[in-house]
């Protein structure tokens, strides 16, 4: 299975849109979301990531099939480090999922950006935080915090790690 990360171009903005209505629809069922009056989802910062130096696209492929997406920031809610990373979307297809595949994206997109990151899940979301649980020990050797979050602005654990000197090894 050939599984590859790479960066969506503003030709695949269209192609990136649509799997992220599917990711959102995965969604509704967690945070009670509904469609707009056109039936999507909708995604209101998708523009920024090609404009903004800071944000980082990318689209999943296995076997040179599109399987799912992952987008990068700097939007962070406990550091203050403006180097920080973020994880702000990740999706896999389910056809792709419990396949080690997302374990895979995430580390090559870890390893693709070294230094500090934050990676949140929302309360609800049980799968994902056992799925973050599972890959940010295995990738830091159990070498990373959590936080649990509950303000206005974000409600559920928070991953933290460095993967700096990781990557010097």
């Amino acid at each position: 299975m050939k599984i590859e990360v790479v960066k969506a171009t503003q030709q695949q903005k269209s192609v990136l849109c649509n799997l992220m209505e599917l990711y959102q629809y995965d969604l509704s069922e967690i945070e009670a979301k509904d469609v707009d009056t056109c039936g999507l989802f909708g995604y209101r910062y998708l523009d920024y990531y090609w404009t903004d130096s800071e944000r980082h696209p990318f689209l999943v492929k296995v076997d040179d099939k599109l399987a799912g997406f992952v987008l990068i920031n700097q939007h962070t809610y406990l550091y203050r480090d403006n180097d920080t990373r973020s994880i702000a979307e990740f999706f896999i297809l389910r056809r792709y999922r419990s396949q080690g595949i997302g374990k895979q994206v995430a580390t090559h997109i870890f390893d693709q950006f070294p230094g500090s990151w934050e990676v949140r899940q929302t309360a609800f979301n049980l799968g994902a935080q056992a799925f973050w649980s599972k890959v940010i020990s295995q990738y830091t050797n159990r070498a990373f915090e959590e936080v649990f979050l509950n303000d206005h602005r974000w409600h559920g654990p928070i991953k933290t790690f460095d993967n700096s000197e990781k990557l010097l090894t």
